[in-house]
């Protein structure tokens, strides 16, 4: 789960004089009262002016923590500015004798605190939030409001490397609206899955947060902001592909619902790996090319148009229209490793599944699809979650 850093103690203040000129410890500059005090009135006597946790001149503030001012005598105004005049959001406690800033600071950015008492004590501080050598984003899955199918898991991709892992994974909140038995999984540096231990009950909501800003990733790496989705889980539709056969089956919710023939990779050459695939994105039109899977034109590769592609793996494997292969669908496989339908097939195909739909491809001599492929994930074994461990279990 997430958490911020312990904010830092107030400085100790001692006051030598009350003059023009004097500076209060580390708290601020202190100017003169806006009333004249009485004869009778003595150093000792004044309460002591308010007190800012964050020191004047200080440099390399942390961004997430809140800056207070507080005050014995009570406070009569507070504002907190950043060098282009932009005030910071902030509010009393119900006596004002605290004030509190309730939104994270910028990086980079020279921040201005001017608070008076009701003595008419008035101190001023200036200071400077740290600068990172480089921040990182978090892009975080599926969409905000989908409805998506019970094996879709909560993806996270990182632009920069991840080290520690068990301190991002703290950053992260999965609520979910049945308390649904989850964990983490790292796909490598960059990939991170947070999926069920089973898949889903349909119509579960789930709530993701990533708080990544101000927080600390790395020697100098900082996170760029926070992240985060809300979706619900929709109906069980799960589709069997089966090579002995060449069928390919889809049900709702345990009921048979349609099947067609479909051709698979070319045995012994392509094979299709069995194992558990999850839709992912869905394209009307798509230009197949091999060469974005590693298979060059002169190696028997390809660049073809197709229609009704939907995705099981990042690895290039769809369901997808084939016209040319019409003849094999049902008795042979011919493909590259795609799951090869009829147009009118392939269309109710896309049309009927949504991403996160589990698709089991079995019986294939293809081995099993790599876990760590970006939608194989179901082919982890429970064990191999990272537990929180700081040596994530990725190839």
């Amino acid at each position: 789960m997430g958490h911020r850093r312990v904010v830092r103690g107030f400085a100790l203040v001692a006051v030598a004089a009350l003059l023009a000129s004097c500076t209060i410890g580390d708290g601020g500059r202190l100017e003169p009262a806006a009333h004249t005090t009485s004869a009778t009135t003595t150093q000792k006597d004044m309460p002591r002016p308010p007190q800012i946790n964050v020191a004047n001149g200080e440099t390399g503030v942390e961004p997430v923590d809140p800056v207070t001012v507080s005050s014995s005598a009570g406070l009569a105004s507070v504002t907190m500015t950043n060098e282009s005049g932009k005030e910071v959001e902030a509010e009393f406690n119900a006596d004002k004798s605290e004030w509190t800033t309730t939104e994270p600071l910028g990086y980079g950015r020279t921040y201005t605190v001017e608070a008076r008492d009701t003595e008419g004590q008035k101190v001023v501080s200036t200071f400077t939030t740290l600068s990172p050598d480089a921040t990182v984003n978090a892009y975080v899955g599926p969409l905000d409001g989908a409805t998506v199918g019970v094996a879709q898991a909560v993806t996270i991709r990182f632009d920069s490397a991840i080290k520690d892992t068990k301190a991002v994974e703290d950053l992260i909140e999965v609520t979910t609206s049945n308390d649904t038995d989850g964990a983490f999984f790292w796909l490598d540096p960059y990939e991170l899955r947070w999926r069920p231990k089973e898949y889903w009950e349909p119509g579960t909501d789930v709530s993701v947060k990533v708080n990544l800003y101000g927080q600390k990733l790395g020697n100098g790496l900082y996170g760029a902001q926070d992240s985060e989705t809300n979706f619900t889980i929709g109906d069980k539709v799960e589709t069997v592909i089966d090579n002995a056969d060449k069928m390919l089956r889809v049900y709702a919710n345990g009921e048979l619902v349609k099947e067609f023939p479909v051709s698979l990779g070319t045995d012994n050459v392509h094979d299709t790996p069995s194992g558990t695939y999850v839709v992912g994105d869905e394209h009307e039109k798509l230009t197949m090319d091999s060469r974005t899977y590693g298979l060059a034109l002169d190696a028997g590769g390809y660049v073809t148009p197709v229609d009704y592609a939907t995705q099981l793996s990042y690895s290039g494997i769809y369901v997808h229209s084939a016209p040319w292969a019409i003849g094999a669908l049902g008795s042979y496989n011919q493909s590259h490793g795609c799951i090869n339908a009829s147009y009118d097939n392939a269309q109710w195909f896309q049309n009927y599944v949504k991403r996160g739909d589990p698709v089991v491809v079995k019986n294939t001599a293809g081995g099993t699809l790599t876990p760590y492929d970006g939608l194989g994930y179901w082919n982890l074994d429970w064990e191999q979650r990272s537990g929180g461990s700081e040596e994530p279990l990725y190839p």
